[in-house]
């Protein structure tokens, strides 16, 4: 069983719980039953007895004399189950169905009321067994009067009342787990409900919990609200922070590059090249910043958002061909018009329009850009027949921590953001050697599944 699974739990420890009352039931009631049957055989034994007292009387010997003793086949057949006895000190009476058999006297019998008691009997079987003491004459003896049944009908009575028992509690307990089944899937389907929204709310930060659930989530549900409308707050302050800073920084970078140029102009050739170094580290430092902006972005609105990828290739191409690398060039595009990339279209636009375009710088005579849908994902390639990339080169690029403008020129800080965008929507990045000749970048998105409650 897997451990989150919540409805799992709930419906095998309901069964359980179920399965172990209808046990003790079956106990108890099987019990009930067996003391129900001897109370009945013990008021039909007492019957018989009574019948034998009305006709009981004693002889001059002091011997017991029964008069009209009770008619019962089983008292007439030997070993028939039935028996009676009636006994003083001077002799006793027994009905046939004891044959050479006796009933053993107790150590000591009452005389005011019908004692029923289990023990052994004739035939070396145990019987119920009711006794009493009476006086047919006041001044005569007391007179031992003992009727018994077989214990072992009422061992049958019992075992088959329990198996019968046994097999409509199975199906009660069937039932019943089912019910609660039904139960606990009615139970957690706000729970349900709550998955389907938090995916929403994964995919726009925007979204939020439908409070129309039941009482006893509500506060949860209020938290993770209030959580995501403080990050959806986070997150609006530090795109526009972002915003500002680039906007900031736009104008010193231009007065910079202005005052580069002057200092060319005027024959400080190294001052010049130093400023331009330095406003092109600061240049990229910034444009990285905005990647990750961007990168952030991109990890909270891909979760359920899908974008063309054919319209998207087929924009970027069109602007590439009119580039003066792009003019010269023969492009492929194998995409599926029903191809759909798990990213917004502007995060995909970024992405490939950085990959096409350094493909472009670099290649011959063609630029392909195929794509892929496998029961497992989602591939986008670009390969170009231009000088590629070396094998050592390209995974030491895509190490976690190394930097890709450590990779060639070209395939730089561009990469870099790629691989930043790709990352953020769950995907992942690959360099190797084209079957063109030249350097193949992978984009791969594997099918993500949703798991139960």
């Amino acid at each position: 069983m897997k451990a989150g699974s919540l409805r799992l739990r709930l419906i095998l420890g309901g069964a359980m719980a179920i399965l172990v009352a209808l046990v003790v039931s079956w106990l108890a009631m099987t019990w009930l039953f067996e003391r129900h049957i001897e109370r009945r055989e013990t008021d039909e034994l007492t019957r018989v007895a009574l019948n034998l007292v009305a006709g009981l009387s004693v002889d001059p010997a002091g011997k017991p004399v029964v008069a009209g003793a009770p008619s019962d086949p089983r008292l007439e057949t030997p070993a028939g189950g039935l028996y009676w006895q009636v006994s003083t000190v001077a002799g006793a009476v027994r009905s046939r169905s004891l044959w050479d058999q006796a009933l053993k006297p107790p150590a000591e019998a009452p005389a005011g009321t019908w004692r029923a008691r289990i023990a052994a009997g004739p035939f070396d079987d145990r019987i119920l067994l009711v006794e009493r003491r009476v006086r047919p004459d006041h001044a005569g003896p007391a007179v031992l009067v003992q009727v018994a049944s077989e214990e072992k009908a009422l061992r049958a009575a019992r075992a088959e009342f329990g198996r019968d028992l046994a097999i409509f509690l199975g199906g009660l307990w069937v039932v019943l787990s089912a019910a609660a089944t039904v139960q606990v899937v009615l139970g957690l389907s706000p729970l349900t409900r709550i998955r389907a929204d938090l995916a929403r709310l994964r995919g726009s930060p925007s979204a939020r919990l439908a409070d129309d659930h039941p009482r006893e989530i509500a506060p949860l549900i209020g938290a993770i609200n209030d959580l995501a409308q403080a990050r959806e707050a986070d997150l609006t302050r530090a795109r526009r922070r972002a915003g500002d800073l680039a906007h900031s920084l736009k104008t010193p970078l231009a007065a910079l590059s202005a005052q580069s140029r002057r200092a060319r102009a005027a024959g400080a050739s190294d001052a010049a090249d130093g400023l331009d170094r330095a406003i092109e580290a600061m240049a990229a430092a910034l444009e990285t910043e905005l990647a990750r902006a961007r990168a952030a972005a991109a990890r909270e609105t891909s979760v359920h958002v899908r974008a063309e990828a054919l319209a998207v290739v087929e924009r970027l191409v069109a602007v590439v061909e009119r580039t003066a690398e792009g003019e010269r060039l023969i492009f492929d595009v194998e995409i599926g018009a029903d191809l759909r990339a798990p990213v917004a279209e502007d995060v995909l636009t970024e992405m490939l329009g950085a990959l096409i375009e350094n493909a472009a710088r670099f290649a011959r005579r063609r630029v392909r850009v195929s794509g892929v849908a496998t029961p497992d994902g989602l591939t986008l390639s670009i390969d170009d027949d231009g000088p590629g990339m070396e094998e050592g080169r390209a995974e030491a690029a895509l190490m976690r921590g190394g930097r890709l403008d450590e990779a060639g020129p070209g395939h730089g800080l561009g990469l870099a953001i790629v691989r930043d965008l790709v990352e953020a929507s769950a995907g992942e990045i690959s360099l190797g050697r084209s079957d063109l000749g030249g350097l193949a970048v992978s984009l791969a998105w594997k099918r993500r599944i949703d798991p139960g409650v």
